[in-house]
């Protein structure tokens, strides 16, 4: 599973990618980070998004022994200092609040939410291009579909662990292999012509995309955030079934048969389980249990529909204005 070095970006992916490949290497003292928008800077999340993954698959060519080195842990939270800086500016720090209505509250702010169409020009609107874009944009999380969420089950307490392995067995397939979440999306994409290789597509990422993927493993390896993270994934659950219903609309009306909108179709109903689960018995669960996470759980939520209203919102202008939203080079498409 381990995904190919991509071309470096910037300042940040530059160092780090010449350190990574030296097996004695040792990373410069944490950067000085001074851009105006982290969610933004194209080469500090890619940066960020290696810095995990070392954590997940690996990277081609890359000693294991990284994973801990504490050059690398070093530069990798000053990245995630600056991600999280940024996120507290603009939804809010974690505030006290009432355990008991956590379960109705992430309810409200996904009701509530103001986030770009996305969903629903997919279904009406997007072009065949345009869809392959969206599974490109998507695969850097979709083709490993659970694992940042599951490095939380050991850090939450035994009434509420229960609720999110509920929620991680189903979508590592209830014990069958080939239907795990992450390799139907896999067939997605081979169905469109696209390569699920995972890491294929990185390099054509911006920083957008990748905030949404990297919000997930700043939270999940960290303790201090365990509430965020289950805010995170409970908020997660509950947006999912509508916009997946409307993705395999948007298949159907290209033309595409079940083989290509399996991946969608199970998330509407699987995710339809979930949401009560992930809101009552996980969030609220949590909330319960340890009283002073309460705020945390929310801002999780918060910070998960802030990152996607920004993907949104990208995907969105650069189809209006007639371009890729990925970044420049051709997309592989498969023979």
């Amino acid at each position: 599973m381990a995904m190919e070095l991509p071309a470096a970006r910037g300042p940040l992916t530059d160092v780090l990618a010449d350190r990574l490949l030296d097996p004695s290497g040792v990373l410069p003292s944490p950067p000085q980070l001074d851009g105006p928008d982290p969610l933004a800077d194209d080469d500090l999340q890619l940066a960020l998004f290696l810095s995990h993954e070392l954590h997940f698959g690996g990277i081609e060519g890359v000693d294991d022994s990284w994973e801990w080195r504490p050059s690398l842990i070093a530069f990798r939270t000053a990245l995630e200092e600056a991600m999280l800086e940024r996120l507290l500016e603009e939804v809010g720090p974690p505030e006290p609040f009432a355990p008991e209505e956590v379960g109705p509250a992430i309810f409200e702010l996904v009701r509530t939410d103001d986030a770009p169409p996305l969903s629903r020009f997919i279904e009406a609107s997007a072009t065949l291009e345009q869809f392959r874009e969206f599974l490109v944009h998507r695969s850097a999380y979709q083709l490993k579909e659970a694992d940042p969420h599951t490095f939380g089950i050991p850090r939450i307490p035994w009434p509420v662990k229960s609720a999110m392995v509920e929620i991680q067995a189903d979508e590592y397939g209830g014990g069958d292999p080939e239907r795990m979440h992450s390799r139907l999306f896999a067939k997605t994409m081979l169905e469109l012509g696209l390569d699920p290789t995972y890491g294929a597509y990185v390099g054509r990422l911006p920083a957008a995309t990748l905030a949404t993927v990297n919000l997930i493993p700043l939270l999940s390896l960290r303790r201090r955030w365990r509430g965020a993270l289950v805010g995170h994934l409970a908020c997660f659950e509950i947006t999912s079934p509508q916009p997946n219903r409307r993705y395999a609309n948007g298949l159907r009306r290209l033309g595409f048969g079940a083989a290509a909108t399996e991946f969608f179709d199970e998330h509407v109903e699987a995710d339809s389980v979930h949401e009560n689960i992930a809101a009552y018995d996980l969030a609220g669960g949590l909330a319960a249990q340890e009283p002073e996470l309460a705020g945390d759980i929310l801002f999780g939520a918060r910070a998960l529909l802030r990152v996607e209203s920004r993907w949104a919102g990208a995907l969105l202008g650069a189809w209006e204005a007639g371009e890729s939203s990925l970044l420049p080079a051709a997309v592989p498409v498969m023979a």
